[in-house]
């Protein structure tokens, strides 16, 4: 295939009794029907609170299984819980084994790796870093195996940013869980300083970002679900609810940011009295 047209949308944080996300996600669906990319990816929080609500996972796969293009997923925190930083205490509902295998046995894989129009697309766990989970040395293993492989520009997906600004960005109490936690970036990051790796793609944040640092380009997807008020996530960029549409063609790729015919930027807190 030398063109490959991929669409990001992360955040969906779907749940049968929140019909307002339910409702931006449909018409996140439409759009994708219009537009047929070769692949949807979400980048994570499928779920609206997984962990405590399990159907959430499985209605928020029911949902992904009825698009017309094929998708992969990725988990976020509010499917198997968060990871612990360097700085301040155990989240509330941290990672861990038993929540990570429900979300395989519900979603499927949560890491992967494919190849198309002279890309390798790698796809990453970034909840689990931090945890000292078995399943966190196994992914670090299988992606050193992945890089020694890859031979071509690489373009990452995962739930969280790498960082703010730059890899070395200090950990502050107020913002270590929007970012990959240290020590386990450092690693990460001289991992795939290896590699010609080009693009590096996430959510979480629930604002629209794009930048360059060095030769990598970082997107940050909007959510598809609610933007987040000030006194929970101060504004960095744009808050605002879409997708991200991607062209990959042997060694380059465009960037196109979208917002869905249709979509509303319900406010989280407007979402939590409907619940």
């Amino acid at each position: 295939m030398s063109e490959f047209r991929l669409t990001q949308i992360s955040d969906t944080h779907l749940s049968r009794r929140l019909q307002k996300l339910t409702d931006n996600f449909h018409r996140v669906a439409a759009h994708i029907d219009a537009t047929r990319p070769d692949l949807v990816v979400n980048t994570g929080d499928l779920a609206f609170d997984a962990p405590t609500h399990p159907d959430d996972l499985k209605f928020a796969k029911e949902l992904h299984d009825a698009l017309p293009v094929p998708c992969r997923h990725l988990p976020g925190n509010h499917d198997v819980g968060d990871n612990p930083t360097a700085i301040g205490g155990m989240p509330k509902l941290p990672a861990s084994e038993p929540k990570l295998q429900n979300y395989i046995a519900v979603i499927g894989n949560d890491r992967w790796r494919f190849d198309e129009a002279g890309w390798c697309f790698i796809g990453l766990n970034s909840l689990i870093m931090n945890t000292g989970l078995a399943s966190e040395a196994e992914q670090f293993d299988w992606l050193t195996a992945e890089l020694s492989r890859a031979g071509k520009p690489v373009a990452l997906f995962l739930h969280k940013p790498l960082f703010l600004h730059a890899p070395d960005d200090p950990e502050l109490a107020a913002s270590a869980v929007r970012y990959v936690p240290q020590p386990q970036r450092r690693r990460l990051i001289e991992m795939l300083g290896k590699v010609d790796l080009r693009l590096v793609a996430s959510g979480h944040v629930h604002q629209r970002r794009d930048f360059t640092f060095g030769h990598t380009r970082h997107v940050w997807a909007p959510a598809t679900s609610f933007v987040l008020p000030e006194r929970i996530q101060p504004v960095i960029t744009s808050k605002d609810v879409g997708l991200v549409e991607y062209r990959f063609s042997p060694d380059s790729f465009e960037v196109r940011h979208v917002r869905a015919p249709g979509l509303i930027d319900f406010d989280l807190d407007e979402v939590n009295r409907q619940a």
